[in-house]
């Protein structure tokens, strides 16, 4: 394990480099956004430009890697992503920013995917988990890190837009002068979401829905501290706050969903998260109360990502996880681009505490299906369940599970969709046979 993070410094501090650019830039333009004027339902359009080109990105950039490859895709998206930060700076217009916006998302896209691939392609089966353990901690790190990088510098000023150019900028320096050998890079193919949906309909709803709420606290968190007169530095405490309560509650509410089953832990996760958002809309934002309230918001709306994938791939193959892994990811994208418009609409509506009635009113959609898929199919037993593996909101971060046996991924260059479709074409048929119990029901 050691051996595979030395031989990938390169990457991992180029990827916290780029997500202390992220997660200081989503908080950063929310807040200007507001200082500007442009008002809750515009900020939230703006903040879906980012989800849109991530979306977009995931579809596109694996072939552009594919074609151009690693290094070159990587410097190019880099490159994008330090430019388009700094038009915001130069033209105030929300719609330049919904476009630079779109342009960050879809260069992220390409940037996650390039290292992704790379992680994947630098890790054996053995270390895979010990591997996607020390990005999630970088990842997230890099993510909490950033929010409170706000007080470096007045939001209303240039500063800190040129930071994160330069924190992007920066980080592809360590991958050009890395001496490792770029992998080679087979795109896989997917599923429908009709599909997967038939295999496992509430890992399918529950990702489009915890999408949502993942656009509304990355794209609206800091538009409602905003709203709620705070200052900067505890802007970046709320939003800080947020993320880390995700990073801490993800692997406890994992493992219990290893043995008390995954639609009885996302049905309690829900419910708690429900009484939580219920208590933080009644409370104001001063003191540790409040943000230990905002932080188990975050705790139990950011692992719902990770429980609706475990959830998934519990019915699939581990060839068939690999396939579906990026229809999930669409799920949850499409749900990311409705989030910050949805919660700035319920903001104009029912003022800053708009923001809590959007994400809990989320969730009790996930719990209200849950609890309506528990009366068609009965949970699985806990022995047939893969373990529990965090997952970052990423493009290709589930290639990185452990339960992956990469000689079973089926690959463009190989027998690529045929074998995908006819892997699911026959899951689908077992489950419509009751008759069948050689493949768990779906």
């Amino acid at each position: 394990m050691v051996q595979v993070i030395s031989n990938s410094w390169a990457l991992f501090l180029g990827l916290g480099l780029i997500m202390l650019g992220n997660g200081l830039q989503g908080s950063l333009l929310g807040l200007r956004a507001s200082l500007e004027g442009f008002g809750v339902t515009a900020t939230g359009l703006v903040m879906s430009g980012y989800f849109i080109g991530l979306l977009i990105g995931a579809v596109m950039m694996p072939k552009i890697v594919a074609r151009v490859g690693h290094i070159r895709s990587f410097a190019a998206m880099a490159s994008l992503a330090s430019t388009s930060i700094l038009v915001h700076v130069v033209i105030i217009d929300p719609w330049i920013w919904w476009s630079m916006r779109f342009v960050t998302g879809f260069a992220y896209a390409g940037l996650y995917i390039v290292t992704e691939s790379w992680l994947n392609d630098a890790s054996e089966n053995n270390t895979r988990g010990q591997l996607l353990s020390f990005y999630m901690l970088i990842s997230l790190g890099g993510m909490a890190g950033g929010q409170l990088m706000l007080n470096i510098a007045s939001p209303s000023s240039y500063e800190l837009f040129v930071l994160i150019s330069l924190l992007v900028s920066i980080a592809v320096i360590p991958i050009l002068l890395s001496v490792s050998k770029a992998p080679d890079f087979n795109s896989s193919e997917s599923v429908s979401i009709l599909q997967l949906y038939h295999v496992s309909p509430l890992g399918v709803f529950g990702m489009l829905i915890t999408g949502v709420m993942m656009g509304a606290i990355f794209g609206m968190g800091a538009v409602y501290a905003a709203g709620l007169g705070l200052s900067v530095r505890e802007i970046s405490y709320f939003m800080f706050a947020l993320v880390l309560g995700g990073a801490v509650l993800q692997y406890p509410l994992g493992k219990l969903s290893d043995v008390m089953g995954r639609r009885r832990i996302i049905i309690g996760t829900c419910v708690a998260g429900i009484a939580v958002c219920f208590v933080a809309s009644g409370i104001g934002g001063d003191g540790w109360r409040f943000h230990l309230v905002i932080a188990l918001v975050g705790g139990f709306a950011l692992p719902l990502y990770a429980l609706c994938i475990a959830h998934t791939n519990d019915y699939l193959s581990p060839s068939q996880m690999v396939a579906a892994s990026g229809t999930l990811v669409l799920a949850g994208a499409v749900g990311a681009s409705l989030g910050a418009p949805i919660t700035a609409l319920a903001m104009d509506f029912f003022g800053p505490q708009g923001f809590f009635h959007a994400i809990g009113t989320a969730m009790a959609m996930i719990c209200l299906f849950a609890l309506w898929r528990a009366t068609q199919r009965s949970a699985l037993a806990s022995a047939d369940t893969s373990g529990f593996v965090i997952m970052a909101p990423t493009p290709m971060s589930a290639a990185l599970n452990p339960d992956f046996n990469l000689a079973e991924i089926v690959t463009a260059n190989e027998t690529g969709a045929e074998a995908v479709q006819e892997s699911f074409k026959e899951l689908l048929n077992d489950l419509e046979n009751p008759l069948q119990t050689s493949v768990r029901a779906g």
